[in-house]
């Protein structure tokens, strides 16, 4: 207990597992806390003042699962090791704290999640901006950026979405990190840009940071050097995959803050599902590197189209070869097949680099580079740069290959411990010592057989346990027939276990043999690790031209089994999608998907378009249609095609939305304020290359509020943000907009709408966008395809029909002028209707019998 003590004052916010004998133990608060957290069981040995001492453990063996239980919880834990070999400890084994584990600096397979990557980030502030720093442990990835708002911050933690947090312990930080779970607070002094840079020199062995292109980032430096002292902190051992920073441009990227990604759901929908979406229906890549590469790419769309279009005319090669044709003569899905020989390359490369791959590790990366010849082989006759530098990029392995294929065991245990790691024949040393071991087995059988012959016992067994070793056993029977020169070793209930001088010489010389075998091969093993940390830079830059060639193979293989075609990027300002479809939607709809057109221009002419006014029924199709050209446009932005017949895309800088309705409870805002705050972001951010998408502005709060608040929004993006919209809206009113003039001359604005046919109380939406507005909502029938009792569709019909009649009466008698002409949109303060009105209005004649319809033909005749 004092040596718990011991460490645990060192580490007291974090879960101490306690190395004893086969346990890692847990005491006190953390095993009260790991018993609820991992359901398991609190037990109690000896006392502490008068009191038990609260317990809990989990067996070494399978400590991994419950510390990627914990890790996933957001828990750190402190991991304390018998550092002494208990054979040789005089009392107690030495023990000592020999790593770390926090949920952005795990490494381990068990604790990953193989298709996302685990990210540890750092901020740093002062008053011209916020500097960001993150690293990928497991991928040996270090980046840094500088944004100058809170809202670019926001938006970079959403796309990043990093497993840990760290920041400052200070004051006044935003109120979104707040909620995240995994930030910590780190003492204000370890985010100090000088300490911060000199740190970095001495990691990377450095005079100046002006390579990695960081030096004239201060907030960055500081942030990387916060970071950099945490890692070094929680690992206790060497980084030596950190081998550079790379500094991560917003301005490279089309910019999308977190509303944006949460509306168009690229990787999770709000109800936490993952297949049903973006990434659910483009992801079928081979390899888990090329999973979390195309997870990369998708949430950072880039603006450059020189590497786009490269990326594009590679899917475009691919496709020419064929992806779904016969493998032995399609290129595509010959090369799709062999990357499924790939393990996780990258992974295994940096638990290389950190001393920690195990032997199943090592075998992966032999059978990959076994692989790579043929990769090479295939690429070589496309005629595509990307693919051609992603095949220089590979290189050549071959000595690295030939040292693990004469190395390494061909289906080699799960630990190094286990034996029989590396090849007969790798070296004569360990050769002999396993000899001697094998051989172990015919001389038990001869010694056996010897001594029944000399004993005259034909029970007797020859034997071996791990505790009392080698063994002669002989049952209570005829235990009184054991010649003199046996040796008793062990008594059990039904037989005696004796050893001999022969025996035991034979036991020494074995045991000795097993030992010092594992012993070679854990040296041998060693040097194998040193052997490729020699080369493991170009083992990286291999892993990386793996995971995309994966991600491009995908592209070309999704563009085959979807019907996507090449997207034309065009350095003229237009938006031009013909038959455009919803990849998600299509994917999951078993009818088909009705496909739309649009055409946006983002020029400066009098015929330009900007931006279109979209009405029609509720369930129509609005949404989907412009959430589905939103994903083309960044489906685009990744080198991916699209799922249009044709797609012209000028430049776009952001892509911004307003669609959805909810509220945000942890920071005390209404429906309608997360509505306006959304609104506000787009308005101050959105530029003439911004694609936005508004959805139902203003219905948050009355009619007349929400209707003047829709159209000084729409008047303010047309003329003073000037960006591509697509303005979703029930208030009819704003499609006068279109034939309006803005300084003096066209506004840019368009109507759509999406149409629905009703036959009697039932509609059928046509999910057609045609040209100009549609003529009504279609709101009762769309309540009765939800299902409300008919006795309220009633009694709605009923209220519809007077406020109509009101309207009608307003209308003519020019009692209440409005400010915006459009139909539908109906006062309701006008005179009450006559009697023979709301008579005839509370009918409903598919409730009637004729009889019934005949006797109220009469009083409605009676009461006019």
């Amino acid at each position: 207990m004092k040596q718990f003590f011991a460490a645990k004052s060192e580490y007291p916010d974090l879960l101490l597992f306690f190395r004893m004998g086969d346990f890692y133990e847990l005491f006190y608060d953390d095993a009260r806390k790991a018993a609820r957290l991992l359901d398991i069981t609190l037990t109690q040995r000896g006392s502490s003042g008068g009191a038990p001492i609260p317990m809990a453990g989990v067996p070494v063996h399978a400590y991994e699962g419950y510390l990627a239980r914990l890790v996933a919880l957001g828990e750190s834990v402190a991991i304390c090791e018998q550092i002494g070999d208990p054979a040789l400890a005089k009392g107690l084994v030495e023990r000592k704290v020999v790593r770390i584990v926090t949920p952005g600096t795990v490494t381990d397979e068990a604790l990953l999640n193989e298709r996302r990557d685990t990210l540890l980030m750092a901020l740093s502030r002062d008053k011209r901006g916020y500097g960001l720093a993150w690293a990928d442990l497991a991928g040996g990835r270090f980046l840094v950026n500088q944004v100058e708002s809170e809202d670019a911050l926001e938006a970079e933690i959403a796309r990043l979405e990093p497993a840990e947090l760290l920041v400052p312990d200070e004051e006044g930080w935003p109120a979104f990190l707040a909620a995240r779970s995994g930030a910590r607070r780190r003492a204000p002094w370890l985010f100090d840009a000088d300490s911060g840079r000199r740190q970095l020199l001495q990691f990377f062995g450095l005079h100046d940071l002006t390579g990695f292109g960081i030096e004239d980032k201060p907030l960055a430096i500081a942030a990387a050097g916060a970071l950099l002292g945490y890692v070094e902190e929680t690992q206790k051992s060497q980084l030596p995959h950190l081998t550079a920073i790379a500094l991560e441009s917003s301005s490279e990227a089309i910019a999308m803050n977190a509303a944006t990604r949460r509306h168009l759901e690229l990787d999770t929908r709000v109800d936490g599902d993952t297949r049903h979406t973006l990434l659910g229906i483009l992801d079928s890549t081979i390899t888990p590197m090329g999973g979390r590469l195309l997870r990369r790419w998708l949430h950072r769309p880039l603006r450059d189209h020189a590497v786009l279009n490269q990326r594009q005319h590679a899917v475009q090669t691919l496709i020419e070869h064929g992806t779904d044709a016969d493998p032995a003569t399609s290129t595509g899905q010959a090369l799709r097949q062999a990357l499924r020989a790939f393990g996780d390359v990258e992974r295994i490369l940096t638990r290389v680099a950190l001393r920690s791959a195990r032997p199943r590790d090592i075998s992966t990366l032999r059978n990959s580079l076994a692989q790579l010849p043929r990769l090479r082989q295939l690429l070589g006759p496309l005629d595509s740069p990307r693919l051609q530098a992603l095949a220089a990029s590979m290189g050549e392995h071959d000595a690295a290959a030939q040292l693990l294929v004469a190395a390494v065991a061909e289906q080699p245990p799960l630990k190094l411990t286990d034996g029989g790691v590396l090849a007969d024949g790798f070296d004569v040393e360990l050769d002999q010592l396993r000899q001697l071991s094998s051989n172990a087995d015919q001389f038990l059988i001869e010694l056996e057989t010897r001594e029944r012959a000399a004993s005259g016992i034909a029970t007797l067994k020859v034997g071996y346990n791990r505790v009392h070793g080698y063994y002669i056993e002989i049952s209570k029977g005829q235990a009184d027939r054991a010649p003199v020169h046996y040796s008793r070793r062990q008594t059990l209930a039904n037989a005696e276990r004796y050893i001999t001088e022969e025996l035991k010489s034979f036991e020494d010389k074995v045991l000795s043999a097993r030992e010092r075998a594992l012993s070679r091969e854990r040296v041998l093993y060693e040097r194998l690790l040193d052997a490729l940390n020699e080369v493991i830079e170009p083992l990286k830059r291999c892993a990386l031209a793996l995971s995309e060639l994966d991600v491009l193979c995908t592209f070309a293989e999704r563009a085959q089994t979807l019907d996507w075609n090449r997207p034309q990027l065009t350095d003229a300002p237009c938006l031009v999608i013909e038959r455009g479809r919803h990849p998600v939607v299509e994917a999951v709809r078993s009818e088909p998907f009705e496909p739309n057109d649009l055409r946006l221009d983002g020029s400066d002419t009098l015929q330009a378009r900007r931006m279109l006014v979209i009405t029609g029924p509720n369930m129509g199709g609005k949404s989907t249609y412009m959430r589905q050209n939103a994903l083309i446009v960044l489906l685009s932005a990744i080198g991916s095609f699209v799922p249009a017949a044709r797609a012209q895309i000028g430049p776009i800088d952001r892509i911004l939305t307003r669609i959805g309705a909810g509220d945000d409870l942890a920071r005390g805002q209404s429906t309608f304020m997360v509505e306006m705050a959304e609104t506000s972001y787009i308005l101050h951010h959105a530029t003439h290359q911004s694609l936005v998408l508004m959805d139902e502005i203003g219905r948050g709060t009355s009619t007349y509020d929400g209707l003047a608040l829709a159209d000084a929004v729409a008047r303010h993006l047309a003329s003073v943000n000037r960006c591509y919209t697509l303005f979703a809206t029930h208030y009819f009113e704003l499609t006068a907009l279109a034939s309006e003039s803005f300084e003096g001359g066209p506004s840019g604005i368009a109507n759509v709408h999406l149409d629905a046919v009703e036959h009697g109380h039932t509609l059928v939406f046509m999910h057609a966008v045609k040209d100009g507005a549609a003529n009504r909502s279609f709101g009762l029938q769309v309540a009765a395809l939800a299902g409300l009792p008919r006795s309220t569709l009633a009694q709605a019909r009923r209220r519809l029909a007077e406020l109509e009649q009101r309207g009608r009466h307003t209308q003519a008698s020019k009692m209440a002028p409005r400010a915006l002409d459009a139909p539908q949109q109906f006062g309701l303060f006008a005179a009450a209707p006559s009697a023979a009105q709301e008579a005839l209005a509370a009918l409903d004649p598919d409730e009637l019998t004729p009889k019934q319809a005949l006797e109220a033909l009469y009083r409605l005749k009676a009461l006019l």
